[in-house]
C-alpha cells in the first residue's frame, strides 16, 4: 500500500487500534475538501496496532475530541513537507456537546439548547459526568 507524504496538512498517528472512523465522524472531516485518508491497523511497536489519519490541509482540529476518543494520540503538523509541530494528546478535563447525557431526567433533556458539558470524575477509568445531574457519559 502506498499512501503519498503530505506537504502541508496534518498527520493524527497513535490512534488506539479501531478508533480512527470514530474521529473521522466526531471531527466531520467528510466535510473537507481536501484529501483525508485513514489507515487502520498499521503494525505499531509501541502499541501493537493503531490507526493514522492524514489530512492534506491545515485545519483546525478539536483536541477535546481527540483526547477523548484516543488520548495517547499526536498530532503531527507538517509544513513544506518536514514535521514543524508535534502535539501530545491528553483527557480532556472537561467536555463540551462531544458526548450527550442519556438520562432522560436531565434537564438537557428538555432544555435542548443547554450544552453538554461532562467532567472527568475518574482518569483511570475515563469516565465523565454530567454537571447537570452526575449521570456517567458514554
Amino acid at each position: 500500500m502506498n499512501i503519498d507524504s503530505i506537504k502541508n496538512g496534518i498527520v493524527i498517528d497513535h490512534i488506539e487500534a479501531g478508533k480512527g472512523m470514530e474521529i473521522y465522524t466526531l471531527l466531520h472531516l467528510d466535510l473537507l475538501d481536501c484529501s483525508v485518508a485513514i489507515i487502520k491497523n498499521v503494525n505499531s511497536q509501541k502499541m501493537g496496532k493503531k490507526d493514522i489519519i492524514k489530512i492534506d490541509s491545515q485545519i483546525d482540529l478539536d483536541m477535546d475530541i481527540l483526547g477523548y476518543v484516543s488520548p495517547d494520540a499526536t498530532v503531527d503538523i507538517i509544513k513544506d513537507g518536514k514535521l514543524c509541530e508535534k502535539k501530545k494528546m491528553t483527557l480532556p478535563e472537561k467536555l463540551t456537546n462531544v458526548i450527550f447525557c442519556k438520562n432522560p431526567r436531565c434537564i438537557t433533556t428538555t432544555e435542548q439548547e443547554l450544552p453538554n458539558i461532562f467532567n472527568l470524575t475518574d482518569k483511570k477509568n475515563r469516565v465523565y459526568r454530567c454537571v447537570y445531574c452526575e449521570s456517567k457519559g458514554e
